[in-house]
């Protein structure tokens, strides 16, 4: 659990980071051309064109990014703010706020907030790498939370979360935090294998951002986690 605490003057210790996350993606999203709010898009085929635009502009598109043009190096940041549908950013979001709070909360808001943009950068650039011919263009924080879900697997990995499994007739059930992300890594390694070079879910980026978030919690926080047996006491210490 999160614990929420106020100051004298009234402030309030969460998770700020990741709400500044979520804020920062619906907002981009409302002002882009794929919400539908935003009047100067227009509509029908001009509103189409413009989405197209959209994601060229701000998302990866492989084929660019590995000619390492320089204007195309920042674009695996500026994707991880750009979704492609509601749905697509109401589920991503979900994942987020769900995760990152307890995440944030362990590492602290800076180092959550670069480990999230460098894990999600670097899962997009696995992904480019490995479709380095691909004109389809990438857009989502998707890489990046699934960082976060690795990072969570090692560092609460008894915290039990609420999930809706299909063969479960979608019921409402807890499970430990272990089971579900596990269980969750492996459908999407084998999506990833299965998935062609067209357009779809970038299957890849989820699995590289997961691990590179497990490995990243593993080499940071392992040491601290151990409990470290007490020092021997030097000869003048010694008790008579």
């Amino acid at each position: 659990m999160i614990d929420w605490r106020t100051t004298a003057r009234g402030a309030v210790h969460g998770p700020a980071m990741t709400y500044g996350l979520i804020a920062a993606c619906c907002l981009v999203f409302l002002i882009g051309p794929v919400s539908g709010f935003n009047p100067a898009y227009g509509t029908g085929d001009r509103l189409l064109a413009a989405q197209s635009d959209w994601f060229r502009r701000w998302g990866v598109v492989p084929a660019e990014l590995m000619s390492s043009e320089p204007h195309t190096l920042l674009t695996p940041l500026t994707a991880l703010f750009v979704h492609g549908s509601w749905l697509h950013l109401l589920g991503n979001m979900l994942f987020l706020s769900v995760f990152g709070a307890m995440a944030e909360e362990r590492m602290g808001r800076l180092e959550f907030l670069l480990f999230y943009l460098g894990c999600g950068y670097l899962a997009l650039l696995a992904y480019a790498a490995a479709h380095a011919t691909s004109e389809q263009t990438l857009v989502g924080a998707s890489g990046a939370i699934s960082a976060v879900l690795g990072a969570f697997l090692f560092l609460f990995p008894r915290a039990r979360v609420t999930s809706l499994f299909p063969f479960l007739l979608f019921l409402p059930l807890r499970f430990p935090a272990w089971i579900v992300l596990v269980f969750w890594f492996v459908l999407q390694w084998l999506a990833a294998r299965a998935a062609g070079p067209g357009p779809g879910v970038a299957y890849l980026a989820h699995v590289v951002g997961f691990a590179l978030g497990f490995l990243y919690a593993w080499g940071r926080f392992a040491r601290r986690d151990r409990v470290k047996p007490p020092a021997a006491a030097t000869e003048g210490e010694r008790q008579p």
